[in-house]
């Protein structure tokens, strides 16, 4: 997973912030050319971070994904993360939770499998 910065997380941002939107709305939330944003759309679509939503195909209509949602959770750690496809996609079992992760799970509708003993 390739992000360009900061126009990505930008979109990702608006899309969750406003809500399902097009790209001339989405230009104009986050100051990046139309073009630009009709560029990344699809990208960020094949990525699972955004979902193409609408009566017609070919509406341009988009809502940020659970997975999307979980990018903007992690965003920090972007540069610094050797695979950050992985990060999103949410610990492996052998991991220890951090608050991140509950959040990012949480985000992803997963529901904790722990329970305490009393």
């Amino acid at each position: 997973m390739k992000l360009r910065q900061p126009t990505d997380f930008l979109i990702l941002e608006a899309l969750e912030d406003k809500g399902r939107n097009v790209a001339t709305n989405l230009a104009a939330h986050t100051g990046k050319s139309r073009k630009n944003i009709n560029t990344r759309l699809p990208v960020l679509e094949d990525y699972g971070l955004v979902d193409k939503i609408g009566p017609a195909e070919r509406s341009g209509l988009y809502e940020i994904s659970t997975q999307g949602k979980a990018a903007l959770i992690y965003q920090d750690q972007y540069d610094e993360a050797d695979d950050f496809e992985a990060l999103i996609e949410g610990p492996s079992a052998a991991d220890a939770p951090s608050s991140a992760d509950a959040q990012a799970s949480f985000v992803r509708g997963e529901e904790n499998d722990e329970t305490e003993d009393e």
